[in-house]
């Protein structure tokens, strides 16, 4: 049964989310590293991640329901009654949030509440009505690096703002694909991700737009003086890598093969990213 509960927290979308974190906090360490506030601070925000990921099973069990990929989820097979769930999503986010009020400043609690409000009322809600729940979702996905900056630095500047894009344009493309090579899922439960409403071609195009706006994103970063060219040239890279890989796939003929190598390439980003912005940071702080 314990196993159970932590499945239904979706740890996987907590270790993304917690990477993000980490490079939020080094950044807004500015070189002056607290590591038992940033043990704190993941702590709390994992937690308020976790309870928003089992309110979000508790809204898609019946979805849940008719997809290959998350038929098998505690509520879809009623393993977890909705009421278990709601109580232990409850205390988890109470925790979390309290953990944070305490150890931070009030400025990352709002911030942390804002992304679970978004995550859990809008996105999870609005993803059956409309495609752009998507751009919702990114907002909340945004909201990670953004509480592990304030939370070291106490304050939301530009630096905030530019983490916060960063990762919310990274979000669009690395959602698409995944809507992409689990069309049929999707599709299975009527919801009206872009593949299934505009079409495969119209999804590819808008994921270039997307990863043009997180190249600039990302070398914003060292172009207003918040990471040094370390970090410039790696993100450099890999930024067109994924541009070109996307643009590769305006001409393919296995979109789901196709769209599965963007998934994985857009988690490698990430994931570099993060670590580049803790070295350059802690090499060359402001």
């Amino acid at each position: 049964m314990i196993k159970t509960y932590y499945l239904v927290t979706k740890p996987g979308i907590i270790v993304g989310n917690a990477i993000t974190v980490a490079g939020g906090f080094a950044l807004g360490s500015r070189g002056s590293f607290n590591p038992l506030l940033f043990l704190v601070t993941m702590i709390g925000l994992s937690l308020v991640i976790a309870s928003a990921c089992v309110f979000n099973n508790c809204i898609d069990r019946h979805a849940d329901q008719k997809m290959m990929r998350t038929k098998n989820r505690p509520l879809a097979t009623g393993v977890i009654t909705v009421g278990q769930a709601i109580l232990f999503a409850s205390i988890l986010g109470i925790m979390g949030l309290s953990v944070l009020a305490v150890y931070t400043n009030l400025l990352t609690v709002s911030i942390a509440a804002m992304g679970f409000i978004i995550y859990v009322f809008l996105y999870s809600f609005w993803k059956y009505r409309t495609t752009y729940a998507t751009e919702i979702g990114s907002f909340a996905g945004g909201v990670p690096p953004v509480v592990g900056y304030c939370a070291a630095s106490g304050q939301f500047d530009l630096g905030a703002l530019l983490l916060f894009l960063v990762v919310a344009f990274w979000q669009m493309p690395h959602f698409f694909s995944i809507a992409m090579y689990r069309f049929s899922d999707y599709s299975a439960a009527s919801i009206p991700v872009l593949p299934i409403k505009k079409g495969m071609q119209a999804t590819k195009k808008r994921m270039m737009l997307y990863i043009i706006a997180f190249i600039l994103a990302t070398l914003s970063l060292t172009a207003m003086g918040y990471t040094g060219y370390n970090y410039l040239v790696v993100s450099s890279i890999l930024g067109v890598a994924w541009l070109f890989l996307c643009i590769k796939g305006l001409r393919s003929e296995n979109d789901a093969l196709w769209a599965r190598n963007m998934f994985r390439l857009s988690l490698l980003i990430i994931l570099v990213l993060s670590v580049m912005i803790s070295v350059d940071v802690v090499t060359l702080p402001l």
